[in-house]
Protein backbone atom coordinates (compact mmCIF):
# COMPACT_ATOMS: atom_id res chain seq x y z
CA UNK A 1 0.00 0.00 0.00
CA UNK A 2 1.18 3.20 -0.91
CA UNK A 3 1.03 6.65 0.81
CA UNK A 4 0.85 10.93 0.23
CA UNK A 5 0.96 13.11 3.04
CA UNK A 6 1.22 16.89 2.97
CA UNK A 7 0.75 19.49 5.41
CA UNK A 8 -0.34 23.44 4.89
CA UNK A 9 -0.24 26.34 6.78
CA UNK A 10 -3.10 28.72 6.92
CA UNK A 11 -2.12 31.62 8.04
CA UNK A 12 -3.97 33.85 10.93
CA UNK A 13 -7.04 31.29 9.98
CA UNK A 14 -8.72 29.72 13.34
CA UNK A 15 -8.63 26.06 13.21
CA UNK A 16 -12.85 25.38 13.40
CA UNK A 17 -12.56 28.13 10.32
CA UNK A 18 -9.90 26.04 8.10
CA UNK A 19 -12.06 22.74 9.42
CA UNK A 20 -14.85 24.71 7.89
CA UNK A 21 -13.39 25.23 4.75
CA UNK A 22 -11.59 21.76 3.71
CA UNK A 23 -14.57 20.03 4.49
CA UNK A 24 -16.77 21.99 1.45
CA UNK A 25 -15.67 19.32 -0.84
CA UNK A 26 -17.73 20.24 -3.71
CA UNK A 27 -16.00 23.17 -4.45
CA UNK A 28 -13.00 21.31 -4.62
CA UNK A 29 -13.14 21.82 -8.79
CA UNK A 30 -13.38 24.98 -8.96
CA UNK A 31 -9.83 25.31 -7.16
CA UNK A 32 -8.17 22.93 -9.10
CA UNK A 33 -7.73 22.01 -13.02
CA UNK A 34 -7.14 18.06 -11.64
CA UNK A 35 -10.29 17.41 -9.70
CA UNK A 36 -13.13 17.51 -12.86
CA UNK A 37 -15.92 16.88 -10.25
CA UNK A 38 -17.17 16.09 -6.53
CA UNK A 39 -20.92 15.45 -6.30
CA UNK A 40 -21.52 15.58 -2.39
CA UNK A 41 -24.66 13.77 -1.13
CA UNK A 42 -25.20 16.02 2.20
CA UNK A 43 -28.34 13.91 3.25
CA UNK A 44 -26.40 10.77 4.58
CA UNK A 45 -26.79 9.95 8.22
CA UNK A 46 -24.59 11.33 11.69
CA UNK A 47 -22.60 8.24 13.23
CA UNK A 48 -22.49 7.83 17.19
CA UNK A 49 -20.36 10.14 19.19
CA UNK A 50 -22.23 13.23 17.33
CA UNK A 51 -19.74 13.24 14.13
CA UNK A 52 -21.48 13.78 10.64
CA UNK A 53 -21.22 11.53 7.43
CA UNK A 54 -21.75 12.40 3.80
CA UNK A 55 -21.19 10.52 0.51
CA UNK A 56 -18.79 12.14 -1.93
CA UNK A 57 -18.39 10.92 -5.50
CA UNK A 58 -15.28 11.76 -7.15
CA UNK A 59 -13.47 12.18 -10.55
CA UNK A 60 -9.93 13.14 -10.87
CA UNK A 61 -7.78 13.20 -14.60
CA UNK A 62 -4.76 10.97 -14.20
CA UNK A 63 -2.55 9.92 -16.61
CA UNK A 64 -4.60 10.15 -19.70
CA UNK A 65 -8.23 9.12 -17.78
CA UNK A 66 -10.46 9.64 -14.83
CA UNK A 67 -10.32 8.14 -12.23
CA UNK A 68 -13.79 7.29 -10.29
CA UNK A 69 -14.49 6.50 -6.92
CA UNK A 70 -17.14 7.12 -4.15
CA UNK A 71 -16.52 7.71 -0.49
CA UNK A 72 -18.02 7.44 3.24
CA UNK A 73 -17.02 11.08 4.60
CA UNK A 74 -17.22 11.04 8.27
CA UNK A 75 -16.54 14.56 9.99
CA UNK A 76 -15.42 15.20 13.88
CA UNK A 77 -15.82 19.13 14.25
CA UNK A 78 -14.78 18.60 17.80
CA UNK A 79 -11.77 16.34 16.69
CA UNK A 80 -10.84 18.98 13.92
CA UNK A 81 -10.97 15.80 11.65
CA UNK A 82 -12.25 14.28 8.80
CA UNK A 83 -11.98 10.40 7.76
CA UNK A 84 -12.81 8.98 4.39
CA UNK A 85 -12.88 5.67 2.99
CA UNK A 86 -13.55 4.62 -0.33
CA UNK A 87 -16.65 2.51 -0.82
CA UNK A 88 -16.93 2.05 -4.65
CA UNK A 89 -14.28 2.90 -7.87
CA UNK A 90 -11.03 2.60 -9.27
CA UNK A 91 -8.51 1.63 -6.24
CA UNK A 92 -8.31 -1.60 -4.66
CA UNK A 93 -8.45 0.51 -1.63
CA UNK A 94 -8.49 4.16 -0.58
CA UNK A 95 -8.35 6.17 3.27
CA UNK A 96 -7.36 8.73 4.57
CA UNK A 97 -7.62 11.47 6.95
CA UNK A 98 -7.90 15.12 7.03
CA UNK A 99 -6.80 17.10 10.53
CA UNK A 100 -6.80 20.66 11.32
CA UNK A 101 -4.79 21.98 14.09
CA UNK A 102 -3.52 25.00 15.78
CA UNK A 103 -0.50 26.71 15.74
CA UNK A 104 -0.03 29.75 17.25
CA UNK A 105 -2.92 32.26 15.40
CA UNK A 106 -2.47 29.57 12.46
CA UNK A 107 -3.93 26.45 11.28
CA UNK A 108 -2.22 22.99 10.18
CA UNK A 109 -3.76 21.09 7.80
CA UNK A 110 -2.56 17.44 7.72
CA UNK A 111 -3.91 15.53 5.04
CA UNK A 112 -2.55 11.81 4.94
CA UNK A 113 -4.17 8.83 2.57
CA UNK A 114 -2.93 5.57 1.53
CA UNK A 115 -3.92 3.98 -1.01
CA UNK A 116 -3.76 0.56 -3.49
CA UNK A 117 -4.87 0.07 -7.30
CA UNK A 118 -4.59 -3.66 -7.20
CA UNK A 119 -2.70 -3.75 -10.03
CA UNK A 120 0.79 -5.51 -8.31
CA UNK A 121 2.37 -5.19 -11.81
CA UNK A 122 1.93 -1.83 -12.54
CA UNK A 123 2.47 -0.63 -8.70
CA UNK A 124 6.09 0.65 -9.28
CA UNK A 125 4.82 2.88 -12.22
CA UNK A 126 1.28 3.89 -10.94
CA UNK A 127 2.29 4.12 -7.33
CA UNK A 128 4.88 7.37 -7.11
CA UNK A 129 3.03 8.79 -10.22
CA UNK A 130 -0.67 8.67 -7.86
CA UNK A 131 1.24 9.88 -4.67
CA UNK A 132 2.42 13.10 -6.61
CA UNK A 133 -0.61 13.68 -8.43
CA UNK A 134 -1.87 13.39 -4.70
CA UNK A 135 0.46 15.55 -2.84
CA UNK A 136 0.41 18.61 -5.57
CA UNK A 137 -3.29 18.91 -5.61
CA UNK A 138 -4.17 19.08 -2.10
CA UNK A 139 -1.68 21.52 -2.06
CA UNK A 140 -3.19 23.29 -4.88
CA UNK A 141 -6.65 22.86 -3.44
CA UNK A 142 -5.85 24.11 -0.12
CA UNK A 143 -3.68 26.48 -0.95
CA UNK A 144 -6.58 27.60 -2.77
CA UNK A 145 -8.65 27.88 0.14
CA UNK A 146 -6.71 30.33 2.34
CA UNK A 147 -5.48 33.99 1.24
CA UNK A 148 -2.51 33.23 2.84
CA UNK A 149 -1.36 29.46 3.06
CA UNK A 150 1.79 27.75 2.19
CA UNK A 151 3.09 24.29 2.06
CA UNK A 152 5.02 23.09 4.88
CA UNK A 153 8.45 21.05 4.72
CA UNK A 154 8.72 19.93 1.42
CA UNK A 155 10.03 22.80 -0.92
CA UNK A 156 10.01 20.83 -4.21
CA UNK A 157 5.98 20.40 -3.70
CA UNK A 158 6.27 24.03 -2.70
CA UNK A 159 7.41 24.73 -6.35
CA UNK A 160 4.92 22.25 -7.85
CA UNK A 161 2.18 23.91 -6.39
CA UNK A 162 3.24 27.50 -7.22
CA UNK A 163 3.72 26.59 -11.06
CA UNK A 164 -0.12 24.49 -11.17
CA UNK A 165 -1.66 27.21 -9.70
CA UNK A 166 0.25 29.62 -12.08
CA UNK A 167 -1.23 27.25 -15.09
CA UNK A 168 -4.40 27.47 -13.53
CA UNK A 169 -4.81 30.88 -13.37
CA UNK A 170 -3.55 30.93 -17.09
CA UNK A 171 -6.24 28.43 -18.23
CA UNK A 172 -9.15 30.38 -16.25
CA UNK A 173 -7.79 33.87 -18.01
CA UNK A 174 -7.48 32.16 -21.32
CA UNK A 175 -3.57 33.40 -21.77
CA UNK A 176 -3.06 29.91 -22.16
CA UNK A 177 -4.15 27.16 -24.50
CA UNK A 178 -5.86 24.63 -23.15
CA UNK A 179 -4.59 20.81 -22.79
CA UNK A 180 -6.16 17.81 -22.70
CA UNK A 181 -5.25 16.77 -19.75
CA UNK A 182 -4.80 20.16 -16.82
CA UNK A 183 -1.51 20.73 -15.65
CA UNK A 184 -0.60 18.70 -12.70
CA UNK A 185 -2.49 15.83 -14.13
CA UNK A 186 -0.19 13.01 -15.42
Amino acid sequence: MRSAQVTIRAVAVAPADAFDRVKDFASYPELSPVVRSVTVDRAASGTPGGAAEEHSDWEVYFRNGILRWSETDTFDRAGLTIAFTQIDGDFAEFTGTWRVRADGEDSLIDFFTEFDFGIPSLAGILDPVAERVFRETIGVVVTSLFPKAEVVGDEALVRAVELARERAAELRTGDAAPTAIPAGAV
